[in-house]
């Protein structure tokens, strides 16, 4: 039995103890009940490979791995996935790379899982479309609460389902409709595609219209108890959100920055 405490070791570089561990992955993967959220891991390293599945599994996951892109799509293609933790740094097509792409072909979740640690590294992850981002070395209780809280935030059928009048109306505020029931955007006819840390962001902005909000409020509204101290994370989704709803994101005239306060909604918010 791997032990969790042997799993913080592994992450943090000492591996070597760990090499005659089964591969047992795929199968942990195919043998789990399908009502449960499927995660994909991709990482180049076999071993934290081994161990995340088994922690992943033990905590009610089925968990699929790859080590590479390739291995990435095909298992896109043989399964409804729901959640990818991705390392940035692998050989051949890297994490920003891939991620970019299922960015740019859906809205699945994706945690970034990678040794750097700089903050550069963690904006450039936000800003290619992760929905968080973890540095190594880290505790797999606090990944699995991660990602615990994205797929709750990506969760389109829970809130849409629950029959809360509050959670089917659109939001509509200046040339766009914000449809909880859905998590999309509109303008006009048209949808605008939002990842699921920019939905639940912009969700927190037109529940609030005109009201400064700080960092700590919109993290804990848009992340809830995942959310860091100090994240910095909220300045990234801004910036992504504002590149999609402003007509000049460099001149932002719908979400406001509040000097020493925090960011606003300007626009006039009515329930439809």
């Amino acid at each position: 039995m791997v032990t969790e405490r042997a799993f913080v070791t592994v992450c943090c570089g000492n591996s070597g103890a760990f090499r005659r561990l089964p591969y047992m992955i795929r199968v942990m993967s195919t043998v789990t009940e399908t009502n449960k959220p499927h995660i994909l891991i991709v990482d180049d390293d076999s071993e934290i490979r081994d161990l995340l599945s088994r922690f992943l599994v033990k905590h009610e996951y089925r968990v699929t791995t790859a080590s590479d892109g390739r291995e990435m799509k095909k298992a896109l293609t043989d399964w409804q996935i729901d959640l990818i933790v991705l390392d940035l740094m692998m050989p051949g097509e890297d994490g920003l790379t891939l991620c970019r792409k299922v960015r740019a072909e859906s809205n699945m979740p994706v945690i970034m899982l990678t040794a750097m640690g700089e903050d550069v590294d963690r904006i450039i992850g936000l800003e290619v479309g992760a929905d968080d981002y973890m540095a190594k070395p880290f505790n797999p209780r606090e990944l699995a609460a991660r990602i615990k809280a994205v797929l709750r935030r990506a969760d389109q059928t829970g809130a849409a389902g629950s029959g809360d009048s509050e959670k089917t109306g659109r939001y509509a505020f200046d040339k766009f409709a914000l449809d909880p029931a859905t998590r999309s955007l509109f303008q006009g006819e048209e949808e605008i595609d939002l990842t699921a840390g920019e939905y639940d962001l912009l969700l927190a902005f037109v529940g609030h219209p005109q009201r400064i909000l700080n960092r700590d409020q919109l993290l804990d509204m848009a992340k809830g108890r995942s959310a860091i101290p100090f994240d910095r994370s909220i300045d990234v989704q801004v910036g992504r959100l504002r590149k999609k709803i402003e007509p000049d994101y460099r001149d932002p005239t719908l979400i406001k920055t509040v000097r020493g306060g925090g960011y606003m909604l300007t626009a006039e918010v009515t329930r439809t």
